[in-house]
């Protein structure tokens, strides 16, 4: 399972959606609920516009995705040389 779909599934089940208007009416309450969970803004016709996260969650995620950029690095080094040495390893993840 790829992280952007574990994300996906971890909140996606649990996320608050609003209109754009009435998020432009309660900014600050949106924005508290933000903090505990994601808020979908959604436009006429539902679609989609914006997701609110806290500030926690924006820099877990960009974490993880970045953190299996480079296991997908690491993987692809291997493959190409057969075998990688823990040095290599660490010079491609820029450690």
């Amino acid at each position: 399972m790829t992280i952007e779909s574990y994300l996906y599934k971890m909140y996606s089940w649990r996320m608050t959606s609003i209109t754009l208007s009435d998020f432009r009416a309660h900014q600050s309450e949106i924005l508290d609920a933000a903090q505990r969970e994601p808020v979908e803004i959604l436009s006429r016709g539902s679609r989609r516009r914006a997701v609110v996260v806290s500030p926690e969650f924006f820099d877990r995620a960009v974490q993880a995705l970045e953190d299996q950029t480079d296991i997908r690095g690491a993987r692809e080094a291997r493959n190409e040389d057969g075998q990688l040495s823990h040095e290599e390893l660490m010079a491609e993840l820029g450690l």
